[in-house]
């Protein structure tokens, strides 16, 4: 049955999802507009809001004590701030027509609908989980939320055998199979790619590689898991390839997530080719005035492509909620776009991109010259100074930055942030080289390794 409010003259803004882009747009919206102007109504079925996902493997590795330390803001600090959250609620439908939600309250099984005036979906992504035998197995875990992280970690504490297996081998894979070392575990790491971290070029994945190994990490590239076998207790016990069989006593998922966008489909709302919603530079989906979507579930715009693309990232979904919340409550504000920067690591490797690989530069027609260049994270001769690659793509004839890939040990990763820089103002690997970057010896070279690259990129383009 609808909720009546004849009674009540405020608007109500209902949102689907209580993490990051859903309680930030809740709470920007509220920063706005006071109890007496806007209602506000929060969906979860999870137990937990406001949280890093991000930093569940190193809460499973034991760099993070506490699961509590992920979390930014308590379901109770949300209340406390005037948003009606309700935890373990499901929303089951979107009737755009009627502009109504059905929630399914998940502990008592009752359902009800709520209308809204504002409708914001924040429903995030969903781990892929490939249709195999045995994938539902006990043992067997996908990394997306905190429940999964705590999941895994009963695992863990209730498994006696030491063999891990880790299926994929992107930001997820590589930062779990850490994990796990840590802990203790034999690990083997099946990907589907020539070389982990298809986000890297192949020759900077192949850097990778030889870390992981070097850390005792078990690499089986260019193949695919097709079946999980399971023992007598129902438990896993191996995961098999077309050529072979690897025991395992825990599984993890890292194969990649995609939008979480059922619920918007069946509604009728607008999706892009990678699955997620689509919306304007105000992050209101496209052709619906009263509903806007951020995060996980949405597709961005690519700055350097030119292109739609999916990432689900927690910088752009905490953007996403402050620039969702502030046109909410009658403000207004844009997210232009990405560049697709990102970072990681494996112990104290160190693994950054931003911009296009060579594969995507092609995908759109660009032509590019690309450069790798060997240098160190600070000047040759001062203590610690560490070995870094750098890869760098520029366009052919007009010079302009396409992306760079950085893969180093202490120091390494946060300089991708110059490319990022960079590449969102547009600027060619001839401008770049003219950059005005701080230097003393134990910082950095003489040279930033990233203007190195610069130059030897600009000397290539004109060469072209």
């Amino acid at each position: 049955m609808n909720m009546s409010r004849t009674r009540d003259t405020r608007e109500r803004l209902v949102v689907i999802g209580g993490d990051a882009a859903g309680m930030s747009a809740a709470s920007q919206a509220r920063r706005m507009r006071g109890p007496d102007e806007l209602e506000i109504v929060a969906f979860e079925r999870g137990h937990f809001t406001s949280y890093s996902a991000c930093g569940i493997p190193y809460w499973v590795g034991g760099d993070v004590e506490e699961r509590d330390h992920l979390i930014a803001r308590t379901p109770e600090e949300h209340r406390d701030r005037g948003i009606d959250l309700r935890l373990r609620t499901e929303v089951t439908g979107i009737d755009v027509d009627r502009r109504r939600v059905r929630a399914r309250d998940l502990e008592s099984g009752d359902e009800s609908w709520t209308s809204y005036d504002k409708l914001v979906i924040a429903t995030g992504a969903r781990p892929i989980r490939p249709d195999m035998p045995g994938v539902d197995a006990a043992g067997v875990h996908g990394v997306q939320t905190l429940d999964d992280g705590q999941a895994l970690i009963d695992t863990l504490a209730r498994t006696r055998g030491r063999r891990a297996v880790v299926v994929g081998a992107g930001y997820i894979g590589v930062e779990m199979a850490e994990a796990l070392i840590k802990r203790g575990y034999e690990v083997t790491v099946v990907n589907r790619g020539s070389e982990p971290m298809s986000t890297l070029d192949p020759d900077m994945g192949r850097l990778v590689h030889r870390a992981m190994e070097g850390l005792g990490i078990t690499m089986v590239d260019d193949a695919e898991v097709t079946k999980v076998l399971t023992g007598e207790d129902g438990r896993v016990r191996a995961v098999v390839t077309d050529d072979a069989e690897y025991p395992a006593d825990v599984v993890v998922l890292g194969i990649g997530v995609r939008p979480e966008t059922a619920l918007a489909k069946a509604a009728g709302l607008p999706l892009g080719d990678h699955g997620g919603l689509l919306t304007d530079l105000g992050m209101r989906v496209r052709g619906h005035e009263d509903i806007w979507a951020g995060g996980d579930c949405v597709e961005v715009l690519d700055l350097v492509s030119g292109q739609e693309r999916h990432i689900a990232l927690g910088t752009h979904a905490n953007k996403h909620g402050q620039i969702i919340g502030m046109n909410v409550g009658g403000g207004y504000a844009t997210f232009p776009g990405v560049v697709g920067t990102a970072v990681s690591k494996v112990c104290d490797l160190e693994i950054a991109r931003t911009g296009l690989r060579e594969k995507d530069a092609r995908r759109v027609g660009l032509q590019f010259v690309s450069v790798t260049i060997e240098s160190t994270s600070r000047a040759g001769y001062y203590p610690g100074a560490s070995p870094m690659t750098v890869k760098m793509l520029a366009e052919r004839r007009t010079g302009r930055l396409l992306g760079v890939q950085i893969v180093g040990r202490e120091g390494a990763g946060k300089r991708v942030d110059i490319a990022a820089v960079a590449l969102t103002a547009g600027m060619t690997v001839e401008r770049m080289t003219a950059l005005d970057l701080g230097y003393a010896p134990p910082f950095s070279p003489v040279w930033d390794p990233v203007l190195v690259a610069a130059r030897k990129a600009a000397a290539k383009v004109r060469a072209s």
